[in-house]
């Protein structure tokens, strides 16, 4: 398709000029004659680039266009025309977002280079986004999303083990993507092409677990009318995730370490034994080491599952994915409703970026929805969001009256910046080196963006 663009002119000439030149170069061209024009075909219409001049004469200035087009169209270049005299503006509004600007007068070269440079670095942009996606997506990573390094370990962890047919123990807190990890550990293994069966042992009585688990013979128990298959059956040739397995009773852990150990299980009423090729791979949020001191949990079956095991940490632990899982959400939220994808304020951003995640990622997803469904002209704002009271944002994050979004986006990430490296320059005791070494950033660069941000050793001590 031809990229399209908007041309944003109060002089008529300059105008035609621009957009016989553009359609000569092959591009799609509409135009404005001025800044409310332009806003309203921006929020109705999708643009590759906007191109306008940065004084409009009477009403929204090209630096208005500039500031609409990043909340409504983010990833939209802009680029500006810009008087004699009028060099400084233009620099600041590079500051604001915007991707060039070309003095008056221009020649036909200029823009044609300027223009043409800003759609290929768009893009290249965009290709990368969609290689990003299709690696995800082949390595069985679709669902699963992290770029620090507790997450570079977890993805490094599932890629070495995957085409094995070691047991697999996932340990994190309820809501972190447990699951997730065990359908990514199949689809990258051999067995992709079998069964992927979820089990959630928390979730079945005592006294019907062997049966789901096993199947039972006709006449086993009451209401046992007929011979059933169970879960392990039903993942034949794949492999059964068991999840929550440290809520699961004793004598049905016993059960469970015989098929480890000997492939095979009997149904409940049975006598045959039933061989069986699955892959276990279980799940807990316990603390089962505690758990097999206490007696509830077989120790012999603790170590037959600890093969490999894999640790996700809690979303409060990796915040710099916050706004990558955010745009995840927001996504998925449009494709299921069918409609456009929703929008996020910085400041929403922000507040999300504060929330302790007690409920991690599901909790996210869940606040996610919510305000996608509440909010007002596809832009979800602070007051969208119900976290409660402890995600509530400290007095005066409000952005005031007439500050940018750009402004406002960047006072966001310094608070979000400051408040994770406080975070985790706490949990290492204030230790650079390996304060720089757990979120994966080089020594130097932690200490310069300690002094950025003004912290000092008492911002971080245990009393702060």
């Amino acid at each position: 398709m031809k990229p399209r663009i908007l041309i944003v002119e109060d002089e008529r000439a300059i105008q035609l000029a621009l957009s016989g030149l553009l359609r000569r170069e092959g591009y799609e061209v509409a135009c404005a004659d001025d800044g409310s024009e332009a806003l309203a075909t921006l929020r109705e219409t999708p643009v590759d680039l906007v191109l306008t001049d940065l004084a409009l004469g009477d009403g929204p200035s090209g630096l208005d266009v500039l500031r609409g087009s990043k909340d409504h169209r983010p990833e939209t270049p802009v680029i500006l025309i810009t008087a004699h005299g009028s060099e400084k503006i233009a620099v600041e509004a590079m500051k604001a977002g915007a991707e060039d600007y070309v003095p008056k007068p221009f020649n036909n070269d200029e823009i044609r280079v300027v223009v043409g440079r800003a759609l290929e670095r768009t893009r290249l942009a965009r290709e990368h986004a969609l290689l990003l996606e299709r690696v995800q997506r082949d390595s069985g990573f679709a669902n699963l999303i992290g770029s620090g390094p507790a997450m570079r370990r977890v993805f490094e962890t599932i890629q070495k083990v995957a085409e094995t047919d070691l047991t697999v123990l996932i340990r994190g807190e309820s809501g972190t993507g447990k699951e997730l990890v065990a359908q990514a550990l199949h689809d990258r293994s051999a067995r992709r092409g079998r069964p992927f069966v979820a089990v959630n042992c928390a979730a079945i009585s005592r006294e019907l677990v062997e049966s789901e688990l096993f199947g039972h013979e006709k006449g086993a128990f009451t209401g046992a009318d007929a011979r059933r298959a169970g879960r392990f059956e039903a993942a034949e040739g794949g492999t059964i995730f068991l999840d929550e397995i440290g809520d699961m009773p004793l004598e049905t852990q016993a059960k469970v370490l015989r098929v480890l150990e000997e492939r095979s299980f009997e149904r409940v009423g049975g006598t045959r034994p039933i061989a069986v090729d699955v892959r276990v791979v279980a799940a807990t949020h316990r603390n089962l080491e505690k758990d097999v001191e206490k007696g509830s949990f077989r120790e012999d079956l603790y170590y037959r599952l600890k093969v490999v095991e894999i640790d996700l940490p809690p979303l409060r632990e990796r915040l710099e994915d916050v706004p990558a899982l955010v745009d995840r959400c927001l996504a998925l939220v449009a494709d299921r409703l069918g409609r456009e994808k929703c929008r996020i304020d910085a400041e929403a951003l922000a507040h999300l970026a504060r929330h302790a995640w007690p409920g991690n990622v599901r909790e996210l997803r869940n606040a996610i929805e919510q305000a996608a469904v509440l909010c007002s002209d596809g832009a979800i704002q602070v007051d969208d969001l119900r976290l409660g009271e402890s995600s509530a944002a400290p007095a005066g994050t409000a952005p005031a009256p007439g500050v940018s979004f750009a402004e406002a986006k960047r006072s966001a990430v310094e608070g979000f910046e400051r408040e994770y490296l406080l975070a985790a320059l706490r949990r290492n005791g204030g230790n650079i080196s390996r304060t720089a070494e757990s979120i994966g950033m080089v020594r130097q660069s932690l200490q310069q963006k300690i002094r950025e941000l003004g912290l000092r050793d008492e911002d971080w001590s245990a009393d702060a």
